[in-house]
């Protein structure tokens, strides 16, 4: 990170920041191009490690990318802010964000999408009561992404 003023990097406030997010966006290889699409996502942590789960179609571009390389950087930021200034140098944004990449993959599990779709939910409502019934997740498709590399940075 360039700039280290603006680093978060006390666990606490790193959960707190991804707390406040409500959209993740996945960036997927595709060949020479990037395909970057905003899901909602729920957050866990295990044995120390940050783990996104998000769902959607079983099949699509995503999907594709997905399966084919098992591989997604993702951004998640709250807070935005434009600040202004008498001259167009001196605006500026104040936010909280959170950019990192890892290892994604489907979920096949039907206790793991369980989790996943609760994370989910819990991330949307800040409920995390829910019950699902076998045919809904034999239909719906979750995905996990195991954070490899994380930075969080606030500019306020």
């Amino acid at each position: 990170m360039r700039r280290k003023d603006r680093e978060i990097t006390d666990p606490e406030k790193i959960r707190a920041v991804i707390g406040e997010c409500s959209v993740c966006r996945l960036g997927l290889a595709d060949g020479k191009r990037v395909y970057v699409v905003p899901v909602n996502f729920g957050h866990v942590e295990q044995e120390g490690h940050h783990v996104l789960y998000f769902h959607g179609a079983k099949e699509g571009r995503k999907m594709d990318l997905i399966r084919q390389n098992g591989y997604a950087a993702f951004e998640l930021d709250t807070g935005y802010r434009l600040q202004g200034g008498e001259k167009a140098c001196d605006y500026t944004a104040a936010f909280r964000s959170v950019i990192g990449e890892g290892s994604v993959r489907e979920v096949t599990d039907p206790a793991e999408k369980e989790e996943g779709l609760t994370a989910i939910m819990r991330q949307s409502t800040g409920r995390d009561q829910w019950t699902y019934g076998p045919a809904m997740l034999a239909e719906v498709c979750v995905c996990r992404l195991d954070v490899e590399t994380l930075a969080c940075k606030e500019h306020l």
